[in-house]
């Protein structure tokens, strides 16, 4: 897929989960898809294989939060197979926190499905907000 193509993907994805559907971004991800996030949190790390995602970030992570989670994006930029997304998630956290952090996605797409992504954001609010995942060594 070009570039373009790739933007207009990543821009309906994101269409969608600023409305709280997380479905389209899941079934974007390839089997082997590779998540990078940033930091030296208890969440820092490289999670490989879409269904380690699913039950090493996303599970732990999503069981923490008290409504339904959005995240807008602000800026989309495509070149070659990697889409810069420019984002924003909004949710509370079952303690009560407000869990509001801004993210900078590096997505590498393959045939119009994600291949891998690396996080950037704030981790001083993962770690405040969100606390410890499970620790690495169960995962």
């Amino acid at each position: 897929m070009t570039a373009l193509e790739n933007k207009q993907r990543m821009r309906e994805i994101f269409d969608e989960l600023a409305q709280g559907n997380g479905k389209p971004f899941i079934e974007s991800l390839h089997d082997d898809f590779c998540w990078i996030m940033q930091g030296s949190t208890g969440w820092s790390g490289v999670y490989r294989g879409k269904q380690a995602v699913l039950d090493q970030l996303f599970k732990p992570l999503f069981a923490r939060f008290a409504g339904q989670y959005t995240n807008t994006a602000h800026r989309i930029i495509a070149e070659d197979d990697y889409v810069v997304v420019e984002c924003r998630g909004q949710v509370e956290t079952k303690t009560g926190v407000p869990y509001n952090n801004a993210y900078c996605y590096v997505c590498r797409m393959e045939q119009g499905r994600m291949k891998e992504l690396t996080e950037y954001l704030d981790t001083q609010l993962v770690a405040a907000a969100l606390g410890d995942p499970v620790p690495a060594a169960a995962r």
